[in-house]
């Protein structure tokens, strides 16, 4: 289920910078274009937090609630 999370919020990430990039390109408002990328780059910074291995190589997104605190990946 989180795969299906990260996924949606990578592709809003990047239609909010194709929209950005429309919108900056058509001229007129420049306030909502900069926001939208600006959400854009909080997006992919939440997907980064969340599928970006520690030092024990577990991500927040694979990580079990049921897994123990001390157990080492791959048991």
């Amino acid at each position: 289920m989180i795969n299906t999370i990260l996924s949606v919020m990578v592709i809003a990430a990047v239609a909010l910078i194709g929209g950005a990039i429309y919108l900056l390109r058509r001229g007129g408002a420049r306030k909502q274009p900069l926001l939208m990328l600006l959400l854009a780059a909080i997006l992919f910074a939440n997907v980064a937090i969340l599928a970006i291995p520690n030092e024990r190589g577990l991500s927040p997104a694979n990580n079990d609630v049921d897994t123990p605190a001390d157990a080492q990946p791959g048991q």
